[in-house]
């Protein structure tokens, strides 16, 4: 057993612990500093803001970087001492069951709540006035579109090995990790040694340049926001008034489904959980991206008791089949549109829209401008004439303040569903999970986490 562990040990049975970090060394308290600051400057100096978006830019591209590396290692070490192809197997099937149920059951709450509130009612648009709409939309999605369900299944498959990492096209990284994953497996018995190692060592270089990069995680959320507070302003707060607080509404509604599933399936308390990964939480809010997090999240679920293998194919697939945040937002937009322009859609258009939602919502991610994408794709499949494509950019303005509600609700998705599918598949230690929560001592992990504020005992470096 660790020093770390034992003086932990110690200090829940009554024996004084090591001292505590500086508060001003937390990462979550200079998080917080640094969204509040951004948003100051934003609102002061919206010049300035604008100009600091390549301080989020920059942090966003340092963390891609690392992200296909780190969730093949990952995957690759999960699936080898697994080493059971029906045990992948089922694992992927029941992920992609679940993502399937609750994206359905997000998009028919969000109807649900949309019809409720009527969030456009009042805007009295007159649909002549949008003749500009298409052309806004097509600079803001660089002309592109979302791929058909052939293209999207066919793109996952890459065009060569080395590709997937190259194009940094997250399902194809995933695809190709498990391929080499089960190959291990079947090689030998828990995969070579040799192999096995140099990955492991691999995934532990990986993971502390990961480290060193969100130590500067508080300077890329001051620029991130400050850039969409200058650029957007807090005046689109009140125009969108409605929509925003029916879309952020909503968004805790959901969660309280997702801590209702978490506390009768899994046996956990959401809010502790919130708690746990609270830093993960800002960065995600303050750069508007789930994204940069997922290395942070995968190490965090994995030290909370569920297994690598679990970890590995389930977050990474959601990032793309379970976008619960981006599904929710996306039905009660449908219903804004339609009363924005006075229209009343029959149950019928409704779930045209819900059917034609489903297909769309899978191809969103990394596709610029997805959201725009996928409403025009949904207001043309419902054929009504009084609600034009173009009636899409009236949300221009709106969408960017939407992406605290999205990021959270996605985050917290994918990590309830890698909660559920460990328990389903029996690979979740609800032991270390129930302590983990509880903020008591736990048998540290193989691999040390090197986002964790550092201890002043044993890592006196780095205090």
């Amino acid at each position: 057993m660790s020093e770390t562990f034992e003086a932990a040990a110690a200090s829940e049975v009554g024996v004084p612990g090591p001292p505590r970090t500086a508060w001003y060394r937390s990462m979550f308290v200079q998080l917080l500093v640094a969204v509040v600051a951004g948003i100051v400057v934003g609102r002061l100096w919206p010049w300035l803001g604008t100009d600091l978006k390549p301080l989020g830019d920059g942090f966003i591209k340092l963390i891609k970087m690392v992200i296909a590396p780190i969730v093949f290692c990952t995957v690759v070490l999960g699936i080898a001492h697994v080493g059971n192809l029906k045990s992948v197997g089922r694992i992927g099937v029941k992920a992609l069951i679940y993502f399937e149920v609750v994206t359905t059951f997000a998009l028919l709450f969000g109807l649900a709540v949309g019809n409720l509130v009527k969030p456009g009612a009042g805007f009295s648009i007159d649909a002549k006035t949008l003749a500009t709409g298409a052309d806004q939309i097509a600079k803001t999605t660089k002309n592109g579109e979302l791929p058909h369900t052939v293209d999207f299944l066919m793109n996952i498959i890459p065009t060569s090995f080395i590709s997937a990492f190259a194009e940094n096209k997250l399902l194809q990284v995933l695809f190709v990790s498990v391929l080499f994953g089960l190959a291990l497996a079947k090689f030998g018995e828990n995969g070579p040694p040799v192999v096995l190692e140099a990955i492991d060592h691999v995934s532990r270089i990986l993971f502390i340049v990961i480290g060193w990069i969100m130590r500067l995680s508080p300077l890329g959320a001051f620029g991130a926001m400050a850039f969409i507070i200058g650029q957007y302003g807090l005046k689109t707060l009140g125009t969108y008034g409605k929509l925003i607080a029916c879309c952020y509404g909503a968004a805790v509604l959901f969660i309280l489904v997702l801590a209702a599933i978490t506390r009768l399936y899994v046996g956990a308390n959401l809010w502790k959980f919130l708690r746990y990964i609270k830093n993960e939480l800002f960065v995600a809010l303050g750069t508007a991206s789930t994204e940069v997090v997922l290395p942070r999240i995968m190490t965090k679920l994995v030290d909370a008791g569920c297994s690598r293998a679990t970890t590995g194919l389930v977050v990474p697939t959601g990032y793309s089949f379970n976008l619960d945040g981006a599904t929710l937002y996306l039905a009660i937009c449908v219903l804004f549109l339609s009363k924005a322009l006075g229209v009343d859609l029959s149950v019928g258009e409704q779930i045209t829209a819900l059917l034609t939602l489903m297909l769309t919502s899978k191809g969103m991610a990394g596709v610029p401008g997805s959201s725009f994408l996928a409403l025009s794709a949904t207001i043309s499949a419902i054929g009504h004439g009084s609600i034009p494509v173009a009636a899409v950019a009236i949300l221009l303005g709106a969408d960017r303040l939407m992406d605290s509600m999205r990021v959270t609700v996605n985050l917290l998705g994918n990590c309830v569903a890698t909660l559920v599918v460990a328990k389903w598949e029996g690979q979740l230690d609800s032991d270390r999970l129930a302590r983990v929560l509880d903020g008591k001592p736990v048998e540290p992990m193989a691999d040390p986490d090197p986002m964790a504020d550092p201890d002043p005992v044993t890592d006196p470096v780095r205090v």
